[in-house]
């Protein structure tokens, strides 16, 4: 049976996507049910500890390492939110944080004309009664949905975040990285992080370092980090989801598994230079058009943001 998900993506190459930052949304396509786990059994859970402080993780003792690739066996969708993780979120509402306001930090994969701004517009997207339990928390966000993130382009990675040097200038306090400029200007209560992007030449070990200081700095704000796993595997041992899921444990943060979303489509959701997501050109004629990847990256990005927010608000 197939359960009717309307809403915008871009005919428009996603290669210049990525290096302008921007695109322009063309036509409306659904997204129909597949078979990805949301669920699994061999996922392990992130602690719960009402004994973790309500400061950076990183100030805490550190965990012992995950199996190697366990983020493989973990769930598409965040299970639920730590008992730190909650503290967090009261403590930045209590200081001025939009608990109805998220935030997104990254590169090019998350720009808002490709990347969830379709449910800010009830005309581009119908939920259908699969996925209709959807509609409070599209309804909660309404306005984060579209915006233009002041730490997301094309080309970002973890450490550009943190640069005052790549902080736009006209929108920016002087000495602000774009994750601090975003943070500041949005005031946002949960942030998506999803940085695929990394320098090829650099160890897995350099993107730990930052996205440890890209994550200390939104737990410090008091917003809940929502980080993701990418679907490429450029570094050919998966050595960044093995990165990002040791984060998403030691720091007890949810984790939406991207990757996992990806594995049941054709060539895994990847364009042939392995990076770039896979997207319908002429979604009408293309009777195939649900194997692509970018339907299910709107998708499960949501219903994260669903299972983050019902944890939080204890629903």
């Amino acid at each position: 049976m197939t359960h009717k998900l309307f809403f915008i993506l871009l005919t428009a190459s996603l290669l210049a996507a990525c290096s302008s930052g921007r695109g322009t949304p063309t036509e409306s396509f659904p997204v129909t049910d597949a078979p990805l786990q949301t669920s699994s059994e061999v996922a392990p859970t992130l602690p719960a500890s009402a004994a973790s402080p309500a400061i950076p993780a990183s100030t805490a003792a550190p965990k012992p390492p995950l199996e190697k690739d366990a983020f493989m066996r973990m769930p598409v969708i965040p299970l639920g939110v730590s008992d730190a993780m909650r503290e967090v979120y009261l403590r930045g509402i209590e200081n001025g944080n939009d608990p109805a306001r998220f935030a997104i930090i990254g590169d090019c994969q998350n720009v808002s004309s490709y990347f969830l701004s379709a449910f800010d517009n009830p005309n581009d997207y119908s939920l259908g009664s699969e996925y209709a339990y959807l509609q409070p928390t599209i309804e909660y966000y309404q306005g984060s949905f579209s915006r233009l993130s002041l730490a997301v382009k094309g080309g970002f990675n973890a450490a550009a975040v943190i640069s005052p040097l790549r902080a736009d200038p006209k929108l920016c306090n002087a000495g602000e990285s774009p994750l601090d400029c975003e943070l500041r200007a949005w005031k946002p209560s949960i942030v998506f992080v999803s940085m695929e992007a990394w320098w090829s030449q650099k160890p897995a070990e350099e993107y730990d370092k930052y996205m440890r200081k890209v994550l200390d700095r939104i737990i410090e704000f008091g917003a809940v980090p929502i980080i993701a796993t990418k679907a490429d595997n450029l570094e050919g041992d998966h050595a960044i989801n093995n990165a990002i899921a040791q984060l998403a444990y030691e720091y007890e943060i949810p984790m939406w598994n991207f990757w996992a979303a990806v594995q049941p489509l054709p060539d895994q959701g990847l364009s042939d230079d392995r990076f770039h997501l896979t997207f319908a050109r002429n979604f009408f004629d293309d009777p195939k058009r649900m194997e692509n990847a970018w339907p299910w990256r709107n998708l499960t990005a949501l219903q994260s943001l669903d299972a983050a927010h019902n944890a939080l608000e204890d629903k």
